[in-house]
């Protein structure tokens, strides 16, 4: 009897592995770059073809937000746009987040240069799957959702994830 728990218990670890590899297969980078608003110019996908992607969810009034920000920063001067592309969504939280003069001064204030697909409908937010603030998805080369990171606090996850992606050819 005791074989037989283990060998469904191990089954059902295959199942649920090979479950969550094919949902991660299945989530692309096509709801992001279908987006019709765009600050910072508008990403294609010849742009992000063969990069690594980092798509990172965030509201600017958010702190925890505010927090993953200096990360996002580093990684955009540092690792070579050839390698990495950075791509923010903006979900806004209040009434006072939805303004877009709001946003391009928080975008301002904050650094952020990068592309920012304006998402006031929360439809990215929601074709992700997204619940939180901050929420970062990290995809490989081929536009494979490797890692999904939420909350703040996660540089060395973010970091590790993004080298650990750009070695691999």
């Amino acid at each position: 009897m005791r074989h037989i728990a283990i060998l469904l218990f191990t089954l059902a670890l295959t199942v649920g592995a090979t479950a969550a590899a094919n949902a991660s297969e299945s989530v692309t980078l096509a709801s992001v770059l279908g987006a019709g608003d765009w600050l910072n110019g508008r990403p294609t996908a010849q742009d992000v073809r063969g990069k690594v992607v980092l798509l990172d969810f965030y509201t600017f009034g958010c702190f925890n937000c505010k927090n993953t920000e200096p990360n996002l920063r580093a990684l955009y001067k540092s690792v070579p746009r050839s390698d990495l592309v950075i791509i923010s969504v903006h979900c806004p939280e209040t009434p006072y987040e939805r303004s877009r003069t709001h946003l391009i001064a928080s975008m301002s204030d904050q650094g952020v240069v990068w592309p920012v697909a304006v998402d006031n409908e929360f439809r990215i937010w929601n074709a992700y799957g997204v619940n939180a603030w901050p929420t970062q998805m990290i995809f490989d080369r081929r536009g494979v959702l490797r890692q999904t990171i939420v909350g703040d606090s996660q540089d060395q996850t973010v970091d590790s994830t993004v080298n650990q992606l750009i070695k691999e050819r």
